[in-house]
């Protein structure tokens, strides 16, 4: 395949839309009769045997899934995108759970790394939400949303999983299990120093 050919390939691939001969002309710096013989080389490397086409289409060229292949395409466009959630997320929405209302700063130093982005995307989620300001800083709190309680299949935060097991260690181990203890996370068992 010529250099050319793979460029328009590629064009052809990466653009949401169909590309006249002129504008593939403008973005490769190709004559125009380089690039007809460009096209049906691509043409042909997706001949009848593949899943892709190439067809003029719109006063422009496209790259397309062959139109025989629709009934599958439709199942997997039919298909619900799956909602995974990172570790780090199901980690910041753990720390928001168990000690909510909390702030971000504070969800940043309990993590060890900057929480903005992750608290961000899980608003933008709806699985946390905004509950007031922190009085002393002025910082915003969140708090868990039902839809996170849904998709966990909580009755409400108090049906966490108990954290009475949890390998709690290091500087911050002692402040994090006084909060806890606070909001009824922890049982009266013995809790160790951390």
């Amino acid at each position: 395949m010529t250099a050319l050919a793979r460029a328009v390939e590629a064009l052809l691939f990466l653009s949401p839309e169909p590309l006249s001969v002129g504008v593939l002309a403008e973005l490769t710096g190709a004559g125009e009769l380089d690039l007809d013989a460009a096209i049906a080389e691509v043409a042909a490397r997706h001949g009848e045997g593949t899943g892709i086409e190439v067809a003029e289409v719109a006063g422009g060229w496209a790259l397309r899934t062959r139109a025989q292949l629709a009934e599958v395409l439709d199942r997997l466009r039919d298909r619900p995108p799956e909602d995974t959630l990172s570790p780090a997320a199901l980690e910041t929405l753990a720390v928001v759970g168990y000690l909510e209302p909390v702030t971000r700063p504070e969800i940043s130093r309990l993590r060890g790394v900057a929480a903005d982005h992750m608290v961000s995307a899980l608003v933008e989620r709806g699985l946390l939400e905004e509950a007031g300001r922190d009085g002393a800083a002025g910082a915003v709190l969140y708090r868990t949303t039902t839809a996170m309680q849904q998709r966990f299949e909580l009755k409400g935060t108090e049906d966490l999983p108990p954290v009475e097991s949890f390998q709690l260690t290091g500087e911050e181990a002692g402040a994090l299990k006084r909060r806890l203890l606070g909001g009824g996370h922890l049982g009266d068992g013995p809790q160790g120093d951390g």
